[in-house]
């Protein structure tokens, strides 16, 4: 496993590259879950739409990390992006370069428990766990979800580690797989 020390200049530009890829689709993703809030809201429901969206939000860590395959990657990745939603205007301005920094410790987390060493179904799973575990855990404390009924929040983590695991694991194997047979990447991802 390779260490900030031997990040070279492809990794660098590819991160950037998920970075402001990501950072402007968040853009057009917000105005989804607005419109998808405004559909919920009205059935009480109005937090679906960020569990539906939150495996797109948290994907760029995933994708980074999944990628390069360098430690710190899925920080970076997320970070970045963050930055660029922020910087485009983002409806959630600078905060959502918090989100960012917790979404990609949560997507590391799960490389870190797979040791930096399963660039597989087996990593994708854990990262899609330990994100949904730690942005949980952040909306417990600052949305309120401890206030709501066990079954709501039973209901809200479900489609949450569905989103991850659909947008981290799923797409995120699928858009690597793709870029290899393509040669963009410089390693092989066939695992």
């Amino acid at each position: 496993m390779k260490w900030v020390k031997d990040w070279y200049l492809s990794d660098i530009i590819l991160l950037a590259l998920i970075g402001v890829f990501f950072g402007i689709i968040f853009l057009g993703t917000n105005y989804v879950y607005d419109v998808l809030t405004a559909v919920f809201a009205p059935l009480g429901l109005s937090q679906i739409p960020n569990e539906l969206l939150l495996g797109l939000w948290c994907m760029p860590g995933m994708l980074a990390g999944y990628m390069l395959r360098i430690k710190g990657a899925s920080v970076l990745g997320e970070f970045l992006a963050s930055v660029v939603e922020m910087l485009f205007g983002g409806q959630w301005g600078a905060s959502t370069m918090i989100s960012g920094i917790l979404q990609g410790i949560g997507s590391e987390l799960g490389f870190t428990l797979t040791r930096y060493k399963h660039y597989d179904w087996l990593g994708l799973a854990a990262t899609a766990a330990t994100t949904t575990i730690v942005t949980f855990g952040w909306d417990l404390a600052r949305s309120g979800y401890g206030k709501l009924q066990l079954w709501l929040l039973l209901l809200f983590f479900v489609v949450r580690f569905c989103s991850m695991f659909v947008f981290g694991g799923l797409l995120t194997r699928a858009i690597t797989d793709l870029l290899d047979r393509s040669h963009v990447l410089k390693t092989t991802h066939t695992n």
